[in-house]
């Protein structure tokens, strides 16, 4: 018997017992759709978070404080007294780092910001005047703020997107309207570009101050040593080709700034962009692998599904066996059919589950526009092979069994 006509028998036994064969299918449909569902998910994930940092800007570095390993889950130490106003003028420094086009510090605090009756849970970011330079993000409506308003703690604000639509109304102009932070006023001066972003971090939801307002109006930053501290240091290279350079010039200029002596551990973190990227793609990879094998449990309870149903068909043709075997069918014959059975019955549970796995990554697309939950042919390639291989291993030990029966006792077998 060749194998076109062991893939019609199996074709022929599926539909002569649907219901039988739709319950064997089971676990190996479901196993396969939720594989695919979460593999896209995981891979839609994946998108949103390259894109949210591709929108940061270019040719970023980020400076923390202390010791910080993006892919290490456990706090970072912190080693020293943090970061300071005084470390970002000393790396805006064109003498001392001379690879930068652009320095910006950040201090960031939540907040409640209210105009009237209306009320959004936001971000206070204070920052300079290279804020928009630096990170790609510039007011739609309005201006940005001043050298001058910095110097004279100006209670001026740009608002986000976000922040816009939670109060005001649509097509409302907001350009010299009041809103309250910490029940201080401030002037919206600038209105900024929708930047998008994911629920867990919109870009968009953001109130940005002057840093000398944030550190000494709303939320007071002066350390025991008189220094203002902040939480976060942007630095623009000049090229890509310069980043090494520039992360040596301010490694030696943060070093120097805090006192580090030559044996002494830094206790800040310079990190690139492409290195921030890749730590986070790893981990949403890995995530995305894990509850891929999560899902992948399904498959094989769907193959002890086969093999237990194959047993009991095994069981039902042994004087079908028999007779084959009696005129002339060889071991390998029956064998190749009962493998081609299994196999045949998990490729198409597969593909059924390979249809509802898309149309669950469609809806889950449409459910968040941001997220585009879009099924790959790796994706595809891997759930049919592995339900395949599901029903090749697990089908192997009943077809086992029928070719080593006896034809004599399965003429016999009632």
């Amino acid at each position: 018997m060749n194998l076109l006509e062991s893939i019609r028998l199996a074709l022929v036994g599926i539909t002569a017992n649907k219901l039988r064969a739709f319950l064997t299918m089971l676990g190996i449909i479901i196993g396969v759709a939720a594989v695919i569902t979460l593999i896209s998910v995981g891979r839609g994930v994946e998108a949103v978070v390259i894109d949210e940092f591709q929108g940061l800007g270019n040719n970023l570095l980020f400076i923390f404080p202390g010791d910080q390993d993006p892919t290490d889950p456990r706090p970072a130490r912190s080693g020293g007294a943090g970061l300071t106003l005084a470390d970002a003028e000393a790396l805006a420094d064109p003498f001392r780092v001379p690879d930068l086009l652009g320095v910006v510090p950040s201090y960031d605090r939540p907040a409640i910001v209210s105009r009237g009756g209306e009320e959004a849970r936001t971000t206070i970011s204070g920052t300079n005047t290279q804020f928009p330079l630096v990170r790609n993000f510039y007011p739609a409506l309005g201006d940005f703020f001043t050298e001058q308003d910095i110097a004279s703690g100006s209670r001026v604000a740009v608002i986000g997107q976000t922040v816009y639509e939670a109060l005001f109304e649509l097509g409302e102009f907001p350009i010299g309207e009041d809103i309250r932070i910490n029940n201080v006023n401030f002037r919206i001066i600038g209105l900024l570009e929708e930047k998008g972003g994911s629920g867990f971090n919109d870009q968009d939801n953001v109130v940005l101050v002057p840093i000398s307002t944030a550190q000494q109006r709303l939320f007071p930053a002066r350390r025991a040593d008189g220094e203002l501290r902040v939480d976060v240091i942007y630095a623009q290279v000049i090229s890509e080709e310069r980043q090494d350079a520039a992360i040596v010039q301010m490694a030696a200029v943060l070093r120097e700034q805090h006192n580090i002596t030559f044996r002494d551990e830094d206790d800040f973190t310079i990190l690139s962009q492409s290195e921030l990227l890749g730590a986070f793609g790893q981990i949403t990879s890995v995530l995305t692998i894990f509850l891929g094998v999560i899902a992948g449990i399904s498959l094989l309870v769907g193959g002890i599904g086969i093999m237990n149903i194959m047993l009991v068909s095994v069981t039902e043709r042994t004087r079908e066996i028999g007779l084959r075997k009696a005129v002339g069918a060889k071991y390998r014959d029956i064998l190749t059919q009962f493998l081609v059975e299994a196999v045949v019955i998990a490729s198409v549970g597969g593909l059924i589950g390979l249809v509802l796995g898309a149309i669950g990554a469609a809806i889950i697309s449409n459910l968040s526009p941001l997220l585009d939950a879009a099924v790959d042919w790796n994706s595809v390639a891997l759930a049919i092979g592995f339900s395949a291989g599901v029903g090749l291993f697990f089908g192997l030990y009943p077809a086992t069994r029928a070719a080593r029966l006896n034809p004599i006792d399965a003429l016999r077998y009632e």
